[in-house]
């Protein structure tokens, strides 16, 4: 398509490789004509159809499928850690400080910024003090979020700079709450153009990853009104290169329909919800999730609630009166037995039938019992999970285990429980907690460490692309598919092999037989990770690899 809008209509026959389509399981080409998918079907088929008005890209047998939906990402913050030092691979707390030291080296000026550590993984269980980040960087300003992003380190020199030792949260250097809301804003102090060279970059790897389109989780603790109206095209400037589409919520707290009508008002018509990062807790990393039962590493602590089970219910009253979804940020168990109790509150004043209606929606849900999803299930909640957070912290001996202990540790992340409910799961990143790669989103939700909570590879892949749509209240039910009249929004990838993957255990995994009518996806029990190619939405080419249709 190289980069065509769809007023050109140009007409473009992908053949000789394979369709993820329902329509045609066993599809290996398909006409995109401008921003439709024309027809899916046969090479014999496609052959018979061609004529000389017709592009025809040879898939050399790549896999086409619909574009993924990343649920839950933080464009702007995304964009600063892809240029910021990136301290996810460091394993022990002397690699983090000789990186720093590196860091400050080259670069002479200004807040040293970094993100992507994990104290969980490290021999010395613990995080550097102020005095070591003085030392290691010469005496700069440092900031350093964890991977979680909900707390971070700090030098000496900031936190002095700031005022930080008279915060809530302050710990020699370890930022939490309200010292690390403090810390968080200095270290983001940019122009709306700086904002926009920081989406852009985030957007730009969205597309070299398959994506078509992101949920970006506003809220005001993390960035500005005019940061998610530039977003959103309202204000400042993206350039003119296609990008992603923007999805946007607002994590603002309302207490009346007006209030929240004004606020929606802010963006024009272009918000999705009043919902995403407004936080009901905190992380379990930093010990901010809100527990029932003290945190197994730390006996005296039950975490940190930032709303009142009134205050969320008066929320999603508001929310829901107002015609917007409504929703939270919460991962610990007490955090959702705050949510819940919310619901209730917001269906006494609205009325139960009502609240449903709105699709409201919870986002992490990392602790959540059979009564809890039970009342997700009755309320019409859409959970927004993160698979990835479990390959990172769900081994036995990962930070799940550290923090909450063995038994906890094992109900963590319950996708499978969630989706067979009928609780609609839908997919994301929260990048830059973890990276934008959707695929690794689908392998982590099939091997999941609970075996009873793993899911087939259909199942994640839905989550990750249809799913997604729905869950921001897509108003097209056909994106997310991709079949004769469906909206021409996908993605090619170079694939090792391609196969049909059960969840349960106990029956054979793999499947290659093509009498199963099941549309194939790659093989994610490789070491080849499938590359992306070409990404398209509604016809408008976001990204191309340089060696396709080479």
């Amino acid at each position: 398509m190289n980069g065509s809008t769809s007023s050109d209509r140009a007409l473009t026959m992908y053949r000789n490789g394979s369709v993820y389509s329902t329509a045609d399981p066993l599809a290996t080409a398909m006409l995109v004509d401008g921003d439709t998918v024309a027809w899916v079907g046969s090479e014999h088929a496609a052959t018979s159809i061609l004529d000389s008005k017709m592009q025809v890209v040879d898939l050399q047998g790549a896999l086409v499928a619909p574009g993924f939906v990343d649920s839950h990402v933080h464009l702007t913050e995304t964009g600063i850690g892809l240029s910021s030092l990136d301290l996810s691979a460091v394993r022990s707390l002397g690699e983090l400080l000789d990186a720093v030291a590196g860091a400050a080296a080259a670069q002479p000026a200004g807040i040293l910024l970094g993100h992507g550590w994990d104290e969980s993984e490290w021999p010395e269980r613990r995080v550097p003090s102020a005095a070591e980040l003085d030392a290691a960087s010469g005496g700069r300003r440092v900031y350093l979020a964890r991977t979680d992003v909900h707390c971070a380190v700090v030098s000496g020199a900031l936190a002095a700079d700031l005022g930080l030792a008279g915060y809530d949260g302050w710990e020699d250097g370890f930022v939490v709450r309200d010292a690390h809301a403090a810390a968080r804003r200095a270290a983001r102090e940019f122009s709306l153009p700086e904002r926009a060279g920081y989406q852009q970059a985030a957007l730009r790897a969205a597309a070299a990853a398959g994506i078509v389109a992101v949920a970006e989780m506003a809220a005001p603790h993390i960035g500005t009104v005019e940061d998610l109206r530039q977003l959103l095209g309202l204000e400042g400037s993206l350039g003119e290169a296609p990008l992603p589409q923007v999805l946007g919520y607002w994590g603002q707290a309302v207490a009346t329909e007006q209030e929240a009508r004004d606020v929606a008002a802010l963006f024009e018509g272009r918000l999705r919800g009043l919902a995403g990062d407004l936080n009901i807790d905190g992380s379990i990393g930093a010990r901010t999730a809100r527990l029932r039962a003290p945190y197994a590493d730390a006996p005296d602590e039950l975490g940190t609630l930032f709303l009142t089970a009134e205050e969320a219910g008066a929320h999603l009253a508001a929310a829901t009166a107002a015609g917007l979804q409504g929703g939270f940020h919460v991962i610990g168990d007490g955090g959702l037995d705050v949510a819940l109790e919310a619901l209730r509150i917001a269906a006494k004043l609205q009325g139960e039938e009502a609240v449903r209606a709105r699709h409201h929606r919870f986002e992490h849900v990392e602790m959540a019992d059979d009564a809890a999803i039970a009342e997700l299930v009755r309320f019409g909640v859409t959970a927004g999970l993160q698979p990835v957070f479990d390959a990172l912290w769900g081994a036995p001996e990962g930070l799940y285990s550290q923090r909450l202990g063995a038994d906890r540790a094992a109900g963590m992340n319950r996708t499978a429980s969630l989706l067979s409910a009928g609780v609609p799961v839908a997919f994301g990143s929260d990048s830059p907690v973890t990276s934008l790669d959707p695929w690794s989103a689908v392998r982590a939700a099939v091997m999941h460490h609970n075996r009873a909570e793993r899911v087939s590879a259909r199942a994640a892949f839905i989550a990750s692309t249809r799913a997604g749509w729905r869950a921001a209240g897509g108003s097209n039910p056909m994106l997310g598919q991709l079949g004769p009249g469906t909206p021409a929004s996908f993605a090619v990838w170079e694939v090792e092999e391609l196969m049909v993957q059960a969840a349960d255990p106990t029956v054979q995994a793999w499947s290659t037989d093509p009498r199963a009518r099941t549309p194939l996806l790659p093989a994610l029990d490789t070491d080849h990770a499938p590359r992306c190619l070409q990404t398209v939405h509604h016809g408008t080419e976001l990204y191309r690899s340089d060696d396709f249709g080479a």
